[in-house]
């Protein structure tokens, strides 16, 4: 399986699968965009080609702290 564009790192307060969900939920409306949740740390891994800017505001729109963590 071919990239799809950068990897990045993205902290998330999620305490809860539905807060995971809502996250899936704003990933998959941004389209193209492969991400792997990790609920217990709390963390996101996010390949596409979407700017970091873009990537923090659409996860910013499930009410959750983001910070950004870097590039993988």
């Amino acid at each position: 399986m071919g990239r799809i564009g950068d990897k990045h790192e993205f902290f998330v307060d999620m305490t809860c699968e539905g807060c995971s969900n809502a996250v899936a939920r704003v990933l998959n409306k941004l389209g193209d965009v492969q991400f792997d949740i990790d609920l217990p740390n709390k963390k996101i891994l996010i390949e596409c080609k979407h700017s970091v800017e873009t990537l923090t505001e659409c996860l910013k729109k499930t009410g959750k702290d983001v910070q950004y963590v870097g590039e993988k």
